[in-house]
């Protein structure tokens, strides 16, 4: 990327809407930095500071208290602990100044689309690395940037300001915030009696996210795809762009998959959308790198503005690694003040790459966000893969942030061989500890659908990939017999005493060695015993050999078959052989991690509980009390709502299933409430009250 820059195409440095435009002053002289404050977490402060470094610049962390043992700490080359949080603008730019920063990376998220940051990080004498807030503030309100993609005669869907002006935008819709993003204060609304109560949740999730309640109606179009354009501009007016990403497979307006070609492009509409683009980083005098994000109408084969990001987007690695470009590296180049060096000529995108987001999450249970430690987190050498984490094996994952844990990218000479890949990734990870939507992305990766390019932004509720790893009961039975010849060689390995005598060894034949051991929903009973020559007699006619065992995996042959399976142990050290039972270990198969828990031989005096059984509902995961709308006493319909909590920037509507009464309210607006905490008791018409989730979630943050 070096050599002497010529103009970019479409590289016009006056901008077709001056109200917006790049005056001198706010042309900034070239600016040298050597060190970088990174002024975010996880994953992205990770994915800075690789590419910070590689360019000879010093990094500095931030942190809060939760994440004191994170990875991005260690990795930077010093760290200030924030006791505002990473939200607190004063205190990110004390850090900046303590320890001698003289630059600032946002990030995404946070306060990476905040221009009064990027103005205190200016004011303060330092580099921002992004676009000038002016800009960010334009293009973070969608109306704004709405106005300026109609002047600048970019396509725009039909909408309204006028929340209550559905008859200009017509149904189905969109309520959407006017500030922020992610997915936060927007409802698809089908029908005029919906659209009130769908305006009032999307103001209270947009206030609470954004600190802004305005929202705006906008065409909604179920048939489409998701695609944005990398955009990279400097500060001597130079526009380059670097071709689409897709990231239509989305759950609840959050993407989930991204990837670069879009398979529903050809060469005419790749080149128009980039031109469009361009059009409109023009028209705002961009900086930095960007993206500009169009919603493409399948059945129209038409293209639509939806909104600017100004900043780094989460799925960026699959530009990168189409087309060779370290976008973190050209941010920290371009805000230094130089120059881009190369024009839309100069760049080439070769082969397909593919990014997943590896959420901890259960979409078995609606996607809900899902908590605990990561007692497994270890990905396999093969295939080579990009894993971008912000998580390790220790790792806690609770209610602060956002539950994304990784990105996984692969890239290949062709998008099958790059889904391919990334399945094989993603099931030879070796996780666990938390329940996390793996499963469901390696469907999603080899469903014939998503094979076939068929990835509009219904695919989810269209091709229902599997949500969970599903067994064979013959290979649930091998995972049960090496989970307990590895819990064996655990006991012998622990034996303090003639720990060289074969595991079972009897001078009389007594009965086999046996252990209950529990499969998702299935319990299963293996009993085994030792042969003369060191195999295992399993069953009534089954035999498995181990031929290597670990603490950390066990190579075995069962019933012919061998293989070599990681397994992790978290819970008791007895094991369920002569203890109490009570471990949890992940076992490693051929499509992913098998949790399986180990049964105690003997039930602890009480457990079996008084056989009472209370109707009511209970809280999905840890979180806030937003809103109680019923009383004790009251009769309710099915579908009504009871509570509202959030947690982990989402709504969950707790809703009646059936018709019934409130028996009792047992929490209050603002009330923290645990995983699995009664919320309501319920008693249905006609008989008693299942006692369960009864939630639904609304579109999170």
């Amino acid at each position: 990327m070096s050599g002497t820059p010529k103009r970019a195409a479409g590289g016009d440095a006056s901008p077709t809407s001056g109200w917006v435009a790049l005056t001198p002053s706010d042309l900034p002289p070239a600016t040298p930095f050597t060190t970088l404050l990174v002024a975010n977490r996880g994953e992205i402060a990770r994915r800075i500071v690789r590419s910070a470094h590689d360019l000879g610049l010093r990094c500095v962390a931030v942190y809060v208290g939760a994440d004191a043992d994170a990875p991005h700490v260690r990795e930077a080359d010093q760290a200030v602990r924030l006791d505002g949080g990473y939200l607190d603008i004063p205190g990110i730019v004390a850090a900046a100044r303590l320890a001698g920063a003289d630059a600032v990376h946002p990030g995404y998220g946070f306060l990476s689309e905040n221009a009064a940051f990027a103005r205190a990080v200016v004011a303060a004498g330092l580099v921002w690395v992004g676009p000038p807030p002016h800009v960010i503030e334009v293009m973070g309100d969608k109306l704004a940037a709405k106005r300026v993609a109609e002047e600048a005669g970019v396509p725009t869907l039909p909408s309204s300001d006028d929340p209550t002006d559905d008859g200009a935008v017509g149904y189905p819709l969109l309520v959407k915030a006017a500030a922020g993003g992610g997915g936060k204060g927007m409802r698809v609304v089908g029908r005029p009696e919906d659209l009130g109560d769908a305006v009032a949740a999307a103001r209270r999730e947009a206030a609470g996210g954004f600190g802004d309640d305005r929202v705006f109606l906008e065409r909604y179009v179920a048939r489409s795809r998701h695609i944005e354009i990398q955009i990279l501009g400097d500060s001597h007016g130079r526009l380059v762009h670097l071709g689409e990403r897709e990231c239509s497979i989305q759950r609840r307006h959050q993407k989930v998959v991204e990837e670069s070609p879009s398979p529903a492009l050809d060469p005419a509409l790749r080149a128009e959308m980039g031109e469009a683009a361009l059009t409109l980083a023009r028209a705002i005098g961009y900086r930095s790198a960007g993206t500009v994000e169009f919603l493409f109408d399948e059945e129209r084969r038409a293209f639509f503005f939806l909104e600017v990001n100004t900043r780094l987007q989460v799925e960026h690695p699959v530009t990168e690694e189409v087309t060779g470009i370290d976008l973190v590296a050209e941010q920290l180049r371009l805000a230094a003040g130089e120059p881009l060096g190369y024009t839309q000529d100069d760049i080439t995108s070769t082969g397909h790459a593919i990014e997943v987001r590896l959420y901890a999450e259960d979409p078995a249970a609606g996607f809900l966000p899902a908590t605990g430690t990561l007692h497994a987190f270890d990905p396999a050498a093969t295939p080579a893969v990009r894993w971008e984490s912000g998580v390790e094996a220790g790792s806690v994952v609770g209610v602060d942030f956002d539950p994304m844990l990784a990105k996984v990218i692969a890239h290949a000479p062709t998008r099958a061989a790059a889904a391919g890949k990334l399945a094989l990734a993603l099931e030879r990870l070796h996780l666990g500890g938390v329940t996390t939507n793996r499963d469901f992305l390696a469907a999603t990766l080899r469903h014939p659908a998503f094979l076939a390019g068929d990835t509009t932004t219904d695919f989810i509720e269209r091709h229902t990939p599997s949500t969970r790893l599903a067994l064979a009961t013959e290979d649930a039975h091998r995972v049960a017999v090496a989970a307990a010849l590895w819990l064996q060689g655990r006991n012998r390995a622990g034996t303090p005493v003639l720990g060289d005598l074969p595991s079972g060894w009897r001078n009389a034949r007594l009965p086999d060695q046996r252990v209950e051991l529990r499969l998702g929903e299935e319990t299963v009973e293996v009993c085994y015993r030792t042969r003369r020559d060191g195999s295992f007699a399993v069953g009534e006619t089954g035999s498995a050999t181990v031929h290597a065992w670990s603490h950390a995996a066990i190579d075995v042959e069962i019933d012919g078959r061998r293989s070599r399976m990681r397994v992790t142990a978290e819970g008791g050290e007895a094991g369920g052989h002569g203890g109490h039972g009570g471990d949890r270990l992940s076992v490693q198969v051929e499509r992913g991690t098998v949790t399986v828990e180990v049964l105690p031989r003997f039930s602890a005096p009480g457990s079996a509980g008084s056989g009472a059984s209370t109707g009511g509902f209970r809280a999905p995961m840890p979180g806030v009390v937003l809103a109680v709308d019923c009383v004790e006493g009251d009769p309710v319909e099915a579908g009504q709502t009871l509570v509202v909590l959030e947690a982990m920037k989402m709504e969950h509507h707790v809703k009646a299933p059936s018709a019934g009464r409130v028996a009792e309210v047992l929490v209050t607006k603002g009330q923290q409430v645990e995983n699995g905490e009664l919320l309501v008791v319920f008693e249905q018409d006609g008989g008693d009250g299942g006692d369960g989730a009864g939630h639904e979630t609304e579109e999170p943050g």
